[in-house]
């Protein structure tokens, strides 16, 4: 009979340990990236009054009687569910989906949380505020993320800024209309004048007193007022491409393609836009001519920084060496056609890249050469529209404007210059059971003997995924809380009960003796 008793005693304790549980859960319904816990029970070793006998030719065989002992708990396990991410609209908050959490250190300890309420401290450290723990991660140089090195103390200062930095390369991608139209023939008027033709091309600077009307090759005509035109090519296609210098000051370079009339050769060419003047509305020579589509290949920025002027052709006739007038081909299904050595052809693009030399405006006088590498190897030729556009590196001086976090953790920041640039990245952990991992308050977990060691990486390494500008909500299912506190209320009770009855049981044996 003693044994009920403390069989009811082992219940009571169990299911106050169990309401606790329940009571730390609801507790934490409204912290950020906290997850709940389960109680869970086991019977204790039981009493063996008869053991068990195997069976015989004759009777059969018989189990064993036990009395249990009672109950313990068998495990307090962590839930580690996703929480639902609350839209917060705060940039530096984020969500963490999957198995993994971020990882936080004060120099000298390591932990772990689901909390991503972050924020930059007034020495532009990312840090969680409620313990001014350190989020961990790589920071980038010069907009380059290296996630194999060793992790360090997330820091994005505010007011940083960036050098200015000169253009080395211009990269051309986009398509070519195999199918653009081809001027057969240019006729021009002056205002006050009769109108005439131009045998070879024409450049009009934009003096709104002459206009050109050119006949295209399907019989159409176009009236234009600037621009260059010559008989044989397409409309040139103008592409304007900011080149920085090393001061960061900024200069448009203007570069045009047009598609020449043979189109077995799938021949266009690209050349510099002349900056000269052309105001008379005469007919330009074969020199004026080879001055524009085959200039040098030294391109001279005045000492403004306005315009770039192209000098005129020496020799005083076409020449087609050392000019920058590049000729490229394409194949018949619409690649670039690359020189190599077993192609015979010579109508191929020698290579896809090309120098220009610039001066650099950064003041009279300025003479050094500024080298610029033109790349149209991700040029195509299909019919359809021209998509051609140039891309530049180099940059305008420019102070950190604002900051943003993507998907993969990646922390960007916007500039003044418009240059936005990866400055760091937010690291993250995974351990093989997550719920070994020990609870040390404030949000956070440390690693135990049962949870294995941490594997820092990146999100997307670890298959997991961030949510910018929200925060994890706790996991905590009301509902379900709510009936396991009635469960375990009644489990109470029940194990109360087998304590008052024991207690009446053994008052009537002691009364019997009276």
């Amino acid at each position: 009979m003693m044994r009920s008793l403390y069989a009811g005693v082992s219940g009571i304790k169990i299911h106050q340990t169990r309401m606790d549980v329940i009571g730390n859960n609801i507790s934490n319904i409204n912290t950020v990236g906290f997850k709940s816990s389960r109680t869970t029970f086991a019977d204790v070793l039981s009493q063996t009054q008869v053991g068990a006998s195997a069976p015989s030719d004759t009777r059969g065989g018989i189990s064993p009687r036990q009395i249990g002992l009672g109950a313990a708990v068998a495990s307090i396990d962590l839930l580690t569910a996703d929480g639902s991410p609350q839209a917060t609209g705060k940039n530096t908050d984020v969500a963490l989906s999957g198995n993994a959490l971020f990882v936080l250190s004060d120099g000298g300890q390591t932990v772990y949380t689901r909390d991503g309420a972050f924020e930059f401290d007034a020495e532009g450290n990312y840090v969680l505020p409620g313990s001014g723990m350190k989020v961990q991660g790589w920071n980038g140089i010069d907009g380059v993320i290296n996630t194999n090195a060793l992790t360090e103390d997330i820091n994005v200062r505010a007011g940083k800024t960036m050098p200015a930095n000169e253009t080395t390369s211009i990269e051309y991608n986009g398509n070519l209309n195999a199918s653009d139209l081809i001027i057969t023939g240019i006729s021009y008027i002056q205002r006050g004048q009769s109108a005439q033709s131009a045998t070879n091309g024409v450049f009009i600077d934009g003096n709104t007193n002459i206009m050109a009307t050119l006949t295209l090759s399907d019989g159409s005509t176009r009236r234009v007022t600037s621009g260059y035109y010559e008989v044989g090519y397409s409309i040139p296609v103008t592409t304007v491409a900011n080149v920085y210098d090393a001061e960061g000051g900024t200069h448009s370079v203007t570069l045009l393609l047009d598609r020449k009339q043979d189109a077995t050769d799938n021949e266009w060419r690209m050349y510099l836009s002349p900056t000269g003047v052309k105001e008379d509305g005469t007919e330009m020579t074969a020199a004026e001519i080879a001055a524009i589509t085959a200039p040098p290949e030294t391109v001279y920025i005045d000492s403004s920084g306005s315009s770039v002027t192209i000098p005129a052709n020496t020799t005083g006739s076409a020449d087609t060496n050392g000019k920058f007038c590049k000729s490229i081909y394409f194949n018949s299904d619409g690649s670039l056609k690359v020189a190599d050595n077993g192609n015979a052809n010579t109508n191929v693009t020698e290579d896809a890249t090309t120098t220009l030399g610039f001066v650099a405006a950064k003041g009279v006088g300025a003479t050094t050469p500024q080298q610029v590498t033109v790349d149209f190897s991700g040029l195509t030729q299909y019919t359809g529209n021209n998509s051609v556009y140039p891309t530049t590196d180099g940059n305008a001086y420019g102070i950190l404007q604002s900051i943003s976090i993507d998907s993969s953790g990646v922390i960007q920041g916007t500039y003044t210059n418009g240059v936005i640039q990866d400055e760091a990245q937010i690291a993250v952990a995974q351990f093989v059971n997550f719920s070994g991992l020990t609870k040390i308050g404030t949000s956070t977990y440390t690693e135990s003997n049962n949870s294995g060691a941490a594997n820092v990486s990146t999100v997307d390494a670890l298959g997991v995924r961030i949510t910018p500008s929200a925060l994890e909500m706790s996991n905590v299912d009301l509902a379900n809380e709510f009936a396991d506190m009635i469960v375990t209320q009644r489990g109470f009770q029940s194990n109360s009960k087998i304590m008052t009855v024991g207690d009446e049981m053994l008052e009537t044996l002691i009364n019997m003796k009276r």
